[in-house]
């Protein structure tokens, strides 16, 4: 009750910042964590707000020093820093992802609110989180939109593949949650024959 209370507080404080009518659910947290493999290395959460997601990173077997939190709000930062003292949280701007020196990134995991964000400081964000990651690196993204949250032409200029994971029908509202990647570090499949 005490994270729908400082979720709320920060929506209105910051609606154009928080963006969400709920924090998200632990339905959508599972979703969102469901692309990590033992294999998966360092993970950076961007937009954490109360934490929901970054327990379910660390519930899917990821050590807490290799996951690294950022989160602007800092409000939403002092709770996460009690929350997840083993974890690397940052208070900072997303965009400024391709300056963090980590090293193993092989994901990153957003719960920002991309279709409100100007499609500027979206390109800031997409290239500094492919910037930051190993090659063959995922970037998710979840969203409340019928379409993909990264805006069209921040795509192409940074060469991203997507595909969607099952919509999450147990969040309010229903979210869909997408995968990102750039195109160049796509390895083709050998054709069976």
């Amino acid at each position: 009750m005490r994270e729908f209370s400082l979720f709320m507080s920060q929506f209105l404080r910051h609606p154009k910042r928080v963006s969400a009518i709920a924090p998200s659910s632990r339905w959508l947290a599972q979703r969102m964590a469901s692309e990590i493999t033992k294999d998966t290395g360092q993970i950076v959460e961007i937009g954490a707000g109360t934490g929901v997601i970054s327990r379910a990173i660390l519930a899917a077997g990821v050590a807490p020093q290799d996951l690294t939190i950022i989160e602007l709000d800092p409000n939403f930062c002092k709770t996460l820093k009690a929350q997840f003292p083993d974890c690397n949280v940052l208070e900072m701007d997303a965009q400024d992802l391709g300056s963090l020196e980590l090293e193993n990134v092989n994901m990153v995991i957003s719960g920002l609110p991309l279709l409100s964000i100007p499609v500027s400081v979206q390109h800031n964000i997409i290239k500094g989180a492919f910037d930051l990651m190993q090659p063959g690196g995922k970037y998710m993204q979840y969203t409340y939109g019928p379409k993909p949250p990264i805006a069209q032409e921040v795509r192409t200029a940074n060469d991203l593949a997507w595909r969607t994971l099952k919509k999450t029908w147990l969040n309010i509202p229903p979210a869909s949650s997408y995968v990102f990647s750039q195109n160049s570090a796509i390895v083709p499949q050998a054709k069976q024959g």
